[in-house]
């Protein structure tokens, strides 16, 4: 279920990738963004709509004083061990926001360098790769249900550090068409099991804040993914950019190895 929660993101930004060039020439960026207001309305009508879920509700009735007076963002560093493990969350999201922007910013402008591409094949290639993470997305829900959290994660970033150099070495456009969508895979496919690994990590009350807080501080680290490929690839070349993208993903597996256990069929506390 929590890879289905990925693919919705997928689908919005294959969606809009679609969308804007036969839209944006006739109703204009003011119109764009009028457009934009739709998926706003629509997440407020389903937020109404959907209930809250049963172990919040039966957990906030019978809460204590004691856990209610402790924030919920000191319960991400309670003690060693919880502290280990958000440091160890921290990272990967913040490898996978990073990855993910500093590849998807660059890949058109590094499609029309390397192949000449204008905008509209460059869409097509840019479109295959979010199509290779959708299907990313969705195998890795289907693995990690089966074989476990951590294999699957520790495969995934395995096969991202791989492919971002292999892709980076393709010089044929079918071979860079079907290497987008194999690199897409591993490196946007593990965003299918964050919202599963948090939940199984942290109490109930302190599960939506560590979703929240965590991933969101690392897409603010990921936020200089772009400005710190493109500096790179301006200041020394895209390989060495590449390489950078390589040994975050290193890391990946060594923070997924070393301070994430593995808690697959362990009941939500």
């Amino acid at each position: 279920m929590s890879s289905y929660v990925g693919l919705g993101w997928q689908a919005g930004v294959l969606t809009a990738a679609l969308v804007t060039p036969m839209l944006l020439p006739a109703i204009g960026w003011r119109g764009m963004f009028v457009v934009g207001l739709v998926p706003a309305v629509a997440s407020f009508l389903i937020r109404r709509a959907v209930g809250e879920p049963p172990l919040f509700v039966e957990r906030a009735k019978g809460a204590k004083s004691a856990t209610r007076t402790m924030a919920p963002l000191r319960l991400l560093v309670k003690d060693a061990a919880t502290a280990k493990i958000s440091l160890g969350m921290l990272i990967l999201c913040s490898v996978q926001n990073f990855g993910y922007y500093g590849i998807m910013i660059w890949m058109p402008g590094y499609l029309a360098r390397q192949f000449g591409f204008g905008l509209p094949q460059a869409a097509v290639w840019t479109s295959v790769t979010i199509l290779g993470m959708a299907f990313g997305i969705w195998l890795f829900g289907e693995l990690a249900d089966r074989i476990g959290r951590k294999p699957v994660f520790l495969a995934y970033q395995a096969g991202a550090a791989v492919m971002v150099v292999v892709y980076s070495q393709l010089k044929d456009p079918t071979a860079a068409l079907v290497g987008g969508a194999v690199m897409g895979m591993f490196v946007n496919g593990m965003l299918g099991g964050y919202g599963t690994l948090m939940s199984e990590l942290y109490p109930t009350e302190a599960r939506a804040t560590a979703q929240n807080v965590l991933f969101n501080l690392g897409r603010a680290v990921g936020g200089f993914g772009p400005l710190v490929i493109g500096a790179l690839a301006s200041a020394y070349s895209w390989q060495m950019a590449i390489a950078l993208l390589a040994a975050i993903y290193v890391l990946d597996m060594l923070a997924t190895a070393l301070l994430i256990p593995e808690r697959k069929g362990v009941a939500l506390e």
